[in-house]
């Protein structure tokens, strides 16, 4: 059941975000083209399991992201609100995917789940 809830939020956290980029007017092509770049943090993965879950999780965690959206609201900054919105929304779909924040284990053990 919990594993359910984490996925459900993970949507509305992408839906909530790209609905902030729809009405900021930020242009939604530039949302769907810069999604999928948090993922280059696997690449810490090359340096083994321990340091790959580090890099990995710093940036797959709501913390980063939601402190450039936070200073980018403060601040009046748009770009540090979209590259927040982005990367949010990157990380509230890949939860409703299944892949979580990753243990030092391997790869496929995430808070959620084993993937």
């Amino acid at each position: 059941m919990v594993k359910y809830v984490l996925k459900l939020e993970g949507l509305l956290v992408f839906f909530a975000c790209l609905y902030a980029f729809f009405i900021n007017d930020f242009g939604v092509v530039w949302f769907f083209v810069f999604l999928l770049l948090p993922d280059l943090s696997m690449i810490g993965y090359v340096k083994g399991n321990a340091i790959g879950a580090k890099v990995y999780n710093l940036f797959h965690t709501y913390l980063l992201s939601g402190l450039f959206i936070f200073f980018g609201i403060i601040l009046n900054q748009s770009l540090l609100l979209k590259i927040g919105l982005i990367w949010t929304a990157h990380i509230g779909i890949d939860r409703f995917a299944g892949y979580g924040l990753k243990y030092s284990t391997d790869f496929k053990d995430t808070h959620i789940n084993r993937i």
